[in-house]
Formats: C-alpha cells, sequence, structure tokens
C-alpha cells in the first residue's frame, strides 16, 4: 500500500492545542478523490488538505481542501497551515518572499509577515446585504430578537458565509445556536471587544452542514468580515481577532490592509509529523 508523508499542524495559534488542527498529506498524487473524502472523514477535523504538483504554471504547489463534508475551493486556515507544512519538507517557492498556491478559487499569494504567515484575501465573488427572509431565519438560528442583528452581510469567498454583527463581543460569545433551524448556511458572526481590549473582535463560525457545528478558527470567514468591516469603516486598517473562546480555543487572527490588500495571518504550531499509508 503506498505511504505518504503526514503531517498535523495547529493554526491561528503559538501555543499548541489551543487553535484549529489541520491534516496535511503531503505529494498526495494517486488519491482518488473518494480516498481523500475518506481519510478527511476519518481524521474527523474540520479540514484535511492534500498537497499535489501544481497544474498552474504560476503556482508552487496545488492544495486540495476538504471537511468530513465534502471538498472546499479555498479555506484560509487551510492555506496557512498547509504553506507552513510545504515550506518545512523543503518546499522552495519560485519567487522570493512569496508562495503562490493554486487552489479551487485560483492563485492565493501567501507571505512571511514576521514570524506568522499570511494569505491575500480572496475577492468576494458576492457581497450586500442580506434579504429579509434571510435574516429572519438567521435569527432564529441564533435565537435572537431581528433586531440584535445590527448588520447582515453575504460574504462569498469560496465558501458561501453568511456573516452577522451584533452589539459587541458578550452578545457573541453568549451565543447558543439552533443547529437545527440553521442547516444549509455557514453562518459567521462579530461583535466588537470593548476598546483597549487585546483583540478587536470576537468571532464564531458555525458550519453544521459540513459536519462541523462550530469552527475553531476560520481564515476565509475572517478575511470576509475584515473586506466587510474594513471597507465599511467599521474596523481599523489593522487589528486583531479572537476566535474558538468560546469552545475552549484561543485563535488569534491578524488582519492587515496594505494598498488594495487585506491580509489574514496567523502562526502555525506544529503537533505531528510521520507517515500516512491508505
Amino acid at each position: 500500500m503506498p505511504s505518504f508523508r503526514f503531517s498535523q499542524v495547529d493554526v491561528f495559534t503559538a501555543q499548541a492545542l489551543r487553535g484549529n488542527p489541520l491534516a496535511v498529506v503531503h505529494d498526495a498524487v494517486g488519491l482518488s478523490d473518494a480516498e481523500m473524502l475518506d481519510f478527511a472523514r476519518w481524521t474527523n477535523l474540520s479540514e484535511t488538505t492534500f498537497l499535489l504538483p501544481p497544474t498552474d504554471p504560476a503556482a508552487d504547489y496545488h492544495l486540495r481542501i476538504f471537511t468530513p463534508g465534502g471538498e472546499l475551493p479555498f479555506a484560509g486556515h487551510p492555506t496557512l497551515g498547509s504553506c507552513h507544512a510545504w515550506l518545512a519538507a523543503g518546499g522552495r517557492p519560485r519567487g522570493e518572499g512569496q508562495v503562490v498556491q493554486q487552489c479551487g478559487a485560483g492563485l492565493v499569494r501567501i507571505r512571511q509577515d514576521g514570524r506568522r504567515l499570511a494569505f491575500a484575501a480572496p475577492p468576494l465573488r458576492r457581497s450586500g446585504p442580506a434579504d429579509q427572509p434571510t435574516r429572519a431565519r438567521i435569527a432564529q438560528a441564533l435565537r435572537l430578537p431581528g433586531a440584535a442583528l445590527l448588520r447582515v452581510e453575504w460574504l462569498v469567498n469560496g465558501p458561501q458565509w453568511v456573516a452577522v454583527l451584533l452589539a459587541d463581543a458578550q452578545a457573541v460569545l453568549a451565543l447558543q445556536p439552533d443547529f437545527v433551524a440553521m442547516q444549509g448556511m455557514d453562518l459567521g458572526v462579530v461583535g466588537p471587544h470593548p476598546a483597549g481590549s487585546e483583540c478587536q473582535f470576537e468571532v464564531r463560525a458555525f458550519v453544521p452542514g459540513l459536519g462541523v457545528q462550530e469552527d475553531p478558527v476560520t481564515g476565509s470567514l475572517n478575511a470576509g468580515i475584515a473586506q466587510w468591516l474594513i471597507g465599511e469603516g467599521l474596523a481599523p486598517e489593522r487589528y486583531v481577532a479572537a476566535q474558538g473562546t468560546a469552545i475552549g480555543r484561543a485563535g488569534r487572527v491578524h488582519v492587515h490592509r496594505q494598498g488594495d490588500d487585506i491580509w489574514i495571518g496567523g502562526d502555525v504550531t506544529p503537533v505531528i509529523s510521520g507517515s500516512l499509508t491508505l
């Protein structure tokens, strides 16, 4: 049976077991789509990735991203974690100071940001306020009165996020959603921390349709939220978001707007290395 190099890393944290874990299979040539999905279901992590040779000459590698429920065109913590694993395994980017990832959403640029990696947020494929029936359904799913949803915005950058702005971080942390009412939605919620706090925003991501009720730390959602909030003057051009607090994690997402790009960064901590036989 074929053997593959395997890594497991913790993303958006400098302390192991406090971020979002990611399983990475290196040089995954020869694995079928069904085998990739079966392994992703077996790991039971929010995402499992497979590193492959690029088919686009501008890319350094091709990444396929699977949840227990299926394949994603793009996701943030798999992007940072897989890039870290690729570099640690000896990967050498074609261009100086930048790695280019090929994935279902196209080409994604990744750079070193001090000790962290950061990716350039892919452009939103769809954005804009949600309609009233969607707002009503979200209010039901979050068990909140409609007036508590200050803003509700579509943020589609691969995943089909719809994001909700609440009054403050405490309201975000107090949520006890109805996951049955939420089926069919990838729902993000954000609220500001008080001025002077370590983090400017608290974020939660609910994705029951992908086999994970709450994602610990979510790069794609934070990328969409950053484009939305910064673009509308609701957030500064550099800030830190906390995520995972409600489920015992301590994820930190570092956001920085630079020119036309919004960079989403975080620490990556290696946890497991070895081989995989399938």
